[in-house]
This record gives C-alpha cells, structure tokens and sequence, in this order.
C-alpha cells in the first residue's frame, strides 16, 4: 500500500498539524463535497492511512448498515393476513450520534432492490455487499459490491469463487472472511474464502470441520473469525452446538465444541460479552437482530413474523444492560 504523506499545506496560513487536525474533524456527510475543493483534500480524504489516523484519533463515525424491506412482501400480521405486495430491498443507515436514519442509493445493478439474503459486512469504512438471490429470478448471485461513505458511491468488485447463500461473513483488516452457507442445489458447505478489499482478489481457506449452512459469522478481538452453528445438508434445521475458529495469526481453522444452543438459529443474534466471549442476544426478546454502534448496541425486534420492527440501543456500564430505548 502506498503511505499517503500528510507533508502539504492542507488550508493556507495554517500550520499543516493544524490544517489537518480541521479536516480530521470533517463529518463523513460532508467528504463527497470537501473532495471537490482541490486535489489534495481528495487524495487525503479518499487514503487509508487518513482513515487509520482518524480512526486512532477517535474521529471515525459509527454507523449502522441495516438490510431491510422498505415495501412489504407478505403481510402475516393479524390485521393484514396474506396480502402480499411487491418487495424491494434496501439499506438503511443509522447515525448513533445524530439519531438519525438515512437510505444509501441502490445499487447500480439492482436498482429495484438489492438481492435477497445478501450479506454486508464493514470494512476499512466502507460497506460491502455479497452474495444473495437474484430479487426477479430468485437464482443466487456471485455479485460483489462496495459503498465507499467517502464518495458516496458504489462500485463493483471481483464476484465471489462460486454462489452461496446463508453463509457466514466477517471482516478484519481490510479483508472479508465468508464460510459454509450452502450452493444452488441448496447443498450445505464446509469452503472457506476471504476477500482482499485493496487488491480486488479472492483467495482460498481451509475447509471448515464440517458443513454449515444458515451459520453465523463473527470477528473477535481482530484476531479470530469464528463461524458459529449451521448444520449439514442430511440435517436441514438441526442447528449444531460448535463453532469453527480461524486465527488471523496461524492461518488456520480449529473446532469449538459447546459454544451455542443446539436446535437454535444463530442468524442475526450472535453477539460478544464483555468477557470477550460468544452470547445470544435473542434471550433478551424473542425476534431480536443485533448489531454493534460505537459505545451501544442496536437490537431490532418483532412482535411476529414479517411484523413491524422495533429498534432500540442497548446502553451497557461494566457489562450490565441498563436500558432499552425505541428510537424509531
């Protein structure tokens, strides 16, 4: 990777620390318009290493990407028992700061709606974008797309080494890990793959311990990647009990037994105590989603299926949930 040298003069008469203190402070809602004003502040805002400075000055923003339904499919509520309507995916974005919801722009490819069940994960800044099912054909999709916040665009990487769907996903590093999952045929999976965001390349892991189709992924400490659950293809719903853990160090798998409760879904609800360690956040309501915002916990819930969301943060003081808010 090329080191960007913060050496020019950022804004004129101010010392260079100076200048790029100002521009540290930038909300990531005004880049795509501080870009434009020469090509120095592009260069700066669009490097890694001015992400990496912000982020050790505490200045990157936390933000949630959420996957959800903006028009219904079908309606299993009891006021409207099996209305169906047309469905079209998007995403939602959440600024913890500002309490705010915003809508990313669709996806040039897809601009009636993301695929379905497709998976993001978030890396380096940006929000990528895999997999899923066609939202006309319903056949699965090797698609790979990455939304550059800086920008504010989308852009198309390299497809993924074959199509899956229901697979684990996590990304540390500037890399994205996908594991299990399982192919058209609805075949579960035991392959293993991680994406390089910077060179646009996919390479191969080992394979997992066994197959695991609809597991959950996880990255732990930017240190392991952890696929939890699933079960194999003769075992469909029969959720296993172990997990599957890749070290970012050794470059290779081992199998923990005893992680997660048998005969549960993991998808969605797998979380990471204090203590370091794997917990289910649907004990805290039935339906419960979760995702991780800065110093809080986002949770999304339902009273019943394909009911209306709830959304709530999670404020937490030495390990103790203390309250939960409705923010929408």
């Amino acid at each position: 990777m090329k080191t960007f040298e913060f050496s020019t003069e950022l804004l004129p008469g101010l010392p260079e620390e100076l200048g790029l203190e100002c521009l540290s402070r930038l909300p990531y809602t005004a880049y795509r318009l501080a870009s434009r004003v020469c090509h120095r502040w592009r260069e700066l805002l669009q490097s890694l290493d001015f992400y990496y400075h912000r982020k050790r000055l505490g200045y990157t923003q936390k933000l949630v990407c959420l996957l959800l339904v903006f028009n219904s499919g079908i309606q299993n509520g009891p006021k409207n028992p099996g209305v169906s309507v047309s469905s079209s995916y998007g995403i939602a974005v959440f600024d913890s700061v500002s309490q705010s919801w915003d809508r990313l722009a669709p996806v040039p490819r897809y601009l009636n709606g993301l695929p379905l069940f497709c998976q993001l994960a978030s890396c380096e800044g940006k929000l990528v974008v895999m997999g899923g099912w066609d939202p006309v054909m319903y056949d699965p999709v090797t698609d790979v797309f990455i939304y550059d916040f800086v920008t504010q665009q989308w852009r198309q990487g390299k497809d993924m080494p074959s199509k899956r769907s229901f697979f684990a996903i996590g990304a540390c590093g500037g890399r994205v890990f996908v594991a299990g999952g399982h192919d058209e045929n609805k075949n579960a999976s035991r392959t293993a793959w991680v994406y390089d965001l910077r060179t646009d390349e996919w390479a191969e892991l080992g394979e997992l311990s066994q197959e695991r189709d609809e597991c959950e992924g996880v990255v732990i400490g930017e240190e392991e990647f952890w696929v939890v659950s699933g079960y194999r293809t003769e075992s469909q719903g029969q959720f296993d009990g172990s997990a599957d853990v890749y070290g970012f160090k050794s470059e290779q798998w081992r199998r923990v037994e005893g992680v997660w409760e048998p005969g549960r879904c993991p998808r969605s609800c797998v979380g990471i105590g204090e203590d370091g360690k794997l917990l289910n956040w649907a004990e805290i309501n039935p339906g419960v989603r979760v995702r991780a915002c800065g110093g809080r916990v986002l949770v999304t819930g339902s009273e019943y299926g394909c009911g209306a969301l709830g959304f709530y943060t999670v404020e937490t003081k030495e390990g103790q949930n203390s309250k939960m808010e409705n923010i929408s």
